[in-house]
């Protein structure tokens, strides 16, 4: 087998959650950064919150506004 071929294991590698919330796990990375975890999402806490990036959430509404607008009714025969 050739020798060096496998990235280096880190068995103490720090992820960090922009909630504050720091883990620890094995990765190939010393460290990571991520946007939510288990800590502050929504489907483990049971807690409703928008996660909107981006403005999606506004573009999407505004799209669904344009979009009823525009549909006429439809004549019954």
């Amino acid at each position: 087998m050739k020798k060096d071929t496998h990235p280096q294991y880190h068995t103490d590698a720090e992820i960090k959650c922009s909630c504050g919330n720091i883990m620890k796990t094995g990765s190939v990375k010393k460290q990571m950064n991520v946007e939510i975890c288990s800590a502050c999402h929504p489907f483990f806490t049971g807690k409703e919150k928008v996660i909107d990036t981006a403005g999606r959430v506004e573009k999407f509404k505004a799209r669904q506004a344009a979009g009823s607008a525009k549909k006429p009714a439809k004549a019954k025969k």
